[in-house]
């Protein structure tokens, strides 16, 4: 899958986080939203990027997980800053933040 796939909904992106809305009806779901979003954790660094669809028990759907892996994998690089010395860096070591600083 690639992510000329995604029909985005919604984008906002900051230095302060933010998050991706896709349509997933293009994927064969009807009526189907996936988002992918970061909080900021203070100190100029992101946490780690979670997801959320609107279908339920959409992690046990091998598809939904797989679409959600590269919604993340590709919100990462829309945060990723190669001058910055806190957001330069994998998506695995970014998923090894914590997601809140609360």
């Amino acid at each position: 899958m690639t992510t000329t796939k995604f029909k985005v909904l919604r984008q906002e992106i900051s230095t302060r986080g933010g998050g991706i809305e896709i349509d997933l009806q293009g994927f064969g779901y009807e009526g189907g939203k996936m988002t992918a979003y970061q909080n900021y954790l203070g100190g100029g660094m992101l946490g780690a990027i979670q997801s959320d669809c609107n279908i339920r028990d959409w992690r046990a759907d091998e598809r939904l997980s797989e679409i959600s892996d590269e919604l993340m994998r590709y919100f990462h690089e829309l945060t990723r800053h190669d001058w910055d010395e806190w957001e330069d860096c994998t998506f695995e070591q970014n998923q090894l933040r914590p997601y809140s600083a609360y």
